[in-house]
């Protein structure tokens, strides 16, 4: 199989360095599995909570081609932090035939690793945004006492030891241009001044009309330190007095023009995942403007759109907040307990079929010999026998350091995952704030494969992450579902399709079923519908 490898780093704090062990790592689990490397794509100190990575967008723009089958990562957060980006690009990739597989993190194709992969992805998106939120602390703390949080100063200032000073060199060039524009000076004639005499902004750029404007804004030039939402009058040094500050305001908001009216950027977090019931095409977020200004928000089949389906647009909030409540339904701490236990014994099971218990075995055989070696040293006075001895002994710690090195190659591909670490993340879940965007993203990409939308009887199946496995959705199924549905029975269907049904209350989660995964819950009511095939 033709793959292609991906690296990043995302940081100053990181180099080179970072990016030649996750080839080198990379490189290695291709050889061992049989894997062709056809191209490296490398994006340097770009973060992988955006998609904005030229090297990122090259490669998916290049699977269209069909030359590779596969995208190695070192592990899965290289890929993307952000899980909807995450879940997006997956599936450009998967229409060209494309998956995505970590080094780092040995997964499986099956059931169990499509939920150690959707766990993974969580864990890293979640314990980003705590490293995010402590950055941020800190930059609070800074912002109390005043201190720069980095970036560029603000023209006519400088720092020392973090703390704001005037800047004596250009602190008479902030007044000219004040006094310049109280004094009815243009803009575009301030601008051609200073650019003329090269005077550059603090940033180290040509000022230009966005720079110029900001800079007249600035309350930092009386004295208000300002970094986001925390204002400290006389909390750092004073450049322009607030007459002349305020006499520029003014003329400013005379001069500018109304602005457009921004228009809210909605998250439709089910695209890609809402399907029309009736035609099985994508259904699409867009909006629409009632005649008293009221803005709306539905899903729209494809089809329908093309006016070749009869699908009823739905409306955003209603499909959204529904699969979301269901979602939440699943993380019982009886589920929990499951998904942890399971999740850990498929990494016990990847280890215990791969070449790590050989290996093992192997260095614990060559560190015997050692041992055997030395003991026969104690016993020996023979000089030239002695030498040789001291020769094994050497070409034994050569084969010892051989072997470790290769169990920390093979241990790096493996995922290790403890059940209180699993346990906790689900049991943050499980008390997430509902109306969090980045909790409501998570919550559908980790247990949501498809949602299937009917007109009729308003019926919705949701087919939830426990397969790679295609579905066929069709009239006879149905009619067997619900069929079974109305003798109180629940069905489970397994690989081939055939039913087994379970009496009373809905299952759990997880069914084992000779020790494999059985997530396929089915269940129809007048609102949701759980299907999904048995791994």
């Amino acid at each position: 199989m033709n793959v292609v490898i991906y690296a990043r780093y995302s940081s100053e704090k990181q180099t080179d360095q970072s990016i030649d062990g996750q080839l080198k790592v990379c490189h290695a689990y291709a050889k061992s599995n049989g894997y062709t490397v056809v191209e490296e794509y490398i994006d340097k100190a770009l973060t992988g909570k955006s998609d904005n990575r030229p090297e990122f967008q090259r490669m998916i723009s290049d699977s269209n081609k069909k030359h590779f089958q596969g995208v190695l990562v070192y592990q899965l957060d290289r890929f993307s932090r952000n899980r909807y980006d995450s879940a997006t690009y997956k599936a450009k990739l998967k229409k060209n035939g494309v998956r995505v597989l970590s080094a780092r993190e040995n997964i499986s194709d099956d059931a169990s690793g499509i939920l150690v992969e959707g766990l993974l992805e969580s864990m890293a998106e979640y314990f980003s945004v705590e490293l995010s939120q402590k950055v941020q602390r800190g930059m609070n703390i800074n912002a109390e006492k005043c201190l720069s949080n980095g970036g560029s100063i603000p023209f006519g200032f400088k720092t020392v030891n973090k703390k704001f000073e005037i800047n004596p060199d250009t602190t008479p060039i902030v007044e000219q241009i004040f006094e310049m524009y109280a004094g009815g000076k243009r803009v575009i004639d301030i601008i051609n001044h200073l650019n003329a005499k090269q005077i550059k902004t603090g940033s180290g750029a040509k000022f230009n009309n966005s720079s110029l404007h900001t800079m007249l804004k600035n309350k930092k030039y009386i004295g208000v330190y300002k970094y986001a939402d925390i204002e400290v009058p006389d909390g750092m040094p004073r450049i322009i007095s607030d007459e002349l500050f305020y006499k520029v305001a003014e003329m400013m908001d005379k001069n500018k023009k109304a602005p457009a009216r921004a228009r809210a950027k909605e998250d439709y977090i089910l695209t890609t995942k809402l399907f029309c019931g009736h035609c099985k095409s994508l259904m699409v977020g867009f909006s629409g403007t009632s005649s008293t200004g009221k803005t709306y928000n539905y899903y729209s089949c494809n089809n329908a759109r093309l006016k070749t389906c009869h699908k009823k647009n739905v409306q955003k909030d209603y499909i959204e907040n529904l699969i979301i409540e269901e979602c939440r339904k699943l993380l019982t701490d009886k589920n929990i307990a499951k998904i942890a236990k399971e999740v850990v014994s498929a990494c016990e099971r990847e280890k215990d079929g791969s070449g790590l218990k050989r290996l093992n075995q192997e260095l614990k055989s060559n560190e015997k010999q050692k041992e055997n070696l030395f003991q026969s040293l104690k016993i020996c006075d023979i000089d030239s026998v002695r030498k040789s001895i001291f020769e094994e002994i050497a070409n034994m710690e050569k084969a010892i350091t051989a072997v470790k090195d290769e169990i920390m190659l093979e241990q790096a591909q493996y995922v290790n995952l403890t059940v209180p670490e699993i346990t906790f993340f689900l049991s943050q879940l499980k008390g997430g704030n509902i109306n969090d965007i980045k909790y409501r993203k998570m919550m559908i990409t980790l247990f949501v494969n498809a949602v299937y939308l009917y007109d009729n009887e308003k019926k919705i199946t949701l087919v939830l992450n426990s397969s790679q496995t295609p579905i066929t959705i069709d009239n006879v199924l149905l009619d067997e579902i619900e069929s079974n549905n109305e003798t109180a029975g629940r069905s489970c269907f397994t690989a081939n399709g055939s039913p087994v049904l379970f009496k009373g209350e809905l299952p759990e989660l997880l069914q084992f079923r000779e020790f494999s995964f059985c997530t396929s819950i089915s269940f129809i009511s007048s609102k949701v519908t759980h299907l999904s095939p048995s791994s």
